[in-house]
């Protein structure tokens, strides 16, 4: 016991949300501490981190696409999981010395960390064994919805139905909630980066130009919406032409956008549909009241709220600050481990 309370006193929690484009990092009364791409630059054909490992995180995001040939910047994670194991724990690794390591902590940290609800048995092991390797002492997992929804400070612990909405760069998680756990839950591997897709494929089919993955969300970010425009947009791209080979910019529009990205928007309409036609009906009547809430980056793009409230007939609102939703949650979430204990999953050893 006296072990447990110096451990406490010399060591520092914190709750990750390990997604696919980003990882935030929040830390008990300092709120979100680290805020990073999840891309790591490594050796090519190797899974030697750069610059003595330090090549994560925002430095290896600068390399995207500009990297010569003995040099490969890659997001170690895919649709929400762990596509490589080595290069997500020198990640994972990175970050927690960064954030225990500046603070002093002398005592490996306590982790809670964020997955998605439709990933297997064995992806969560792997999550949990990056994590120990990385230098966590006791990892726990919650799902991504459960968090977003501890995060938005909906009423989950009540007997009533809360919704959350969580669009990330790899997964679309739909929940709703009540009672502390998950009534009814879809998770699906379409995201953010299935509409940078989108764009890079519509440019190449429309005008023959070629574009990287920083560009197209570019696009994404200032032209792209879900529904229309009281006023459209426009933008230039650059990139390479197919034919020529050559560089050439272009002139796109916010209407051509919109229809690009149709099709995932709509497989993520399809998806809470879905999830809200095998929810009991006592919950789905107190959503008329509550609404759907919405968060992670892709509940920024212009008109999500107004397609998805089209679609269900209920209110949709984002939560404040949806980026960081989830990764608040984490860090309430283990204030609260007693509280949470019956949905809990965590790693078997705990290291003193």
């Amino acid at each position: 016991m006296l072990l447990n309370a110096i451990s406490g006193w010399f060591s520092m929690d914190m709750g990750i949300d390990l997604g696919t484009c980003t990882t935030l990092v929040c830390v008990r009364d300092e709120g979100i501490v680290l805020n990073e791409p999840s891309v790591v630059a490594v050796r090519k054909g190797t899974n030697i981190v750069l610059s003595n490992g330090e090549a994560v995180g925002l430095v290896a995001h600068e390399m995207l696409g500009k990297t010569p040939g003995s040099i490969s910047a890659i997001r170690p994670l895919k649709d929400g999981v762990i596509s490589d194991f080595e290069v997500t724990e020198a990640m994972l690794g990175c970050f927690i010395r960064k954030v225990h390591g500046s603070r002093g902590g002398l005592v490996r940290p306590r982790v809670v960390i964020a997955v998605p609800s439709g990933i297997t048995a064995v992806e969560r092991r792997a999550v949990i064994d990056s994590a120990e390797r990385a230098g966590a002492r006791r990892v726990y997992l919650v799902d991504e919805p459960m968090a977003a929804g501890i995060g938005a400070n909906l009423p989950i612990t009540d007997p009533t139905a809360s919704m959350i909405v969580d669009i990330g760069g790899g997964t679309t998680e739909v929940a709703i909630m009540s009672l502390g756990d998950i009534a009814s839950c879809e998770s699906i591997r379409v995201g953010g980066n299935d509409m940078d897709e989108a764009v890079i494929n519509h440019l190449k089919r429309a005008y023959n130009l070629l574009i990287g993955v920083t560009s197209a969300e570019k696009v994404k970010i200032q032209i792209g919406s879900a529904a229309p425009l009281e006023e459209e947009l426009t933008m230039e791209v650059a990139g390479r032409d197919t034919i020529s080979g050559l560089p050439r910019k272009i002139l796109i529009t916010s209407e051509e956008i919109r229809e690009a990205l149709r099709e995932p928007i709509g497989t993520i309409v399809d998806t809470v549909t879905a999830t809200l036609e095998k929810t009991k009906p006592e919950l789905a009547a107190d959503l008329i009241d509550n609404g759907v809430h919405i968060c992670g980056g892709g509940s920024l793009l212009r008109g999500i709220d107004t397609v998805l409230a089209n679609a269900t007939g209920l209110d949709v609102y984002r939560v404040e600050d949806p980026i960081s939703c989830v990764a608040r949650g984490t860090s309430v979430y283990l204030e609260n481990l007693e509280l949470w204990k019956d949905t809990m999953d965590h790693s078997e050893h705990e290291w003193m």
